[in-house]
């Protein structure tokens, strides 16, 4: 099993959605988060005085899925996050121990 973690543009969600979903996912976690990577947030000018913009906002989406599936998944992710500018995001792949379905105790593969 694969915890896959994206971090990705706000307006990109539905889509990213969709592809996931289309792939046989029965659920996610989505998280409105804020950060920066090498860009380091950007300047806006607001009133006429000029600031700095350091934690961008963004959406992570956690998807915990079968290690057959992940890279389909991450493929699905890249195609449907990728717009061609700066700040499109990062993937993280992590593997899973365990997943446990709390209400029924069904563990690993069958708690997905």
């Amino acid at each position: 099993m694969k915890k896959i973690e994206a971090i990705i543009k706000p307006f990109k969600l539905e889509e990213v959605k969709e592809a996931i979903l289309e792939l046989g996912v029965m659920g996610m976690t989505i998280s409105e988060v804020k950060g920066f990577g090498r860009q380091k947030g950007h300047k806006e000018i607001y009133r006429g005085a000029e600031y700095t913009v350091d934690f961008l906002p963004k959406i992570k989406i956690e998807v915990a899925v079968d290690s057959t599936i992940a890279q389909k998944v991450i493929d699905a992710i890249i195609k449907a996050a990728n717009t061609g500018q700066i700040g499109d995001g990062k993937i993280f792949v992590l593997p899973m121990e365990k997943a446990i379905r709390i209400r029924t105790g069904e563990e690993n593969e069958n708690a997905l």
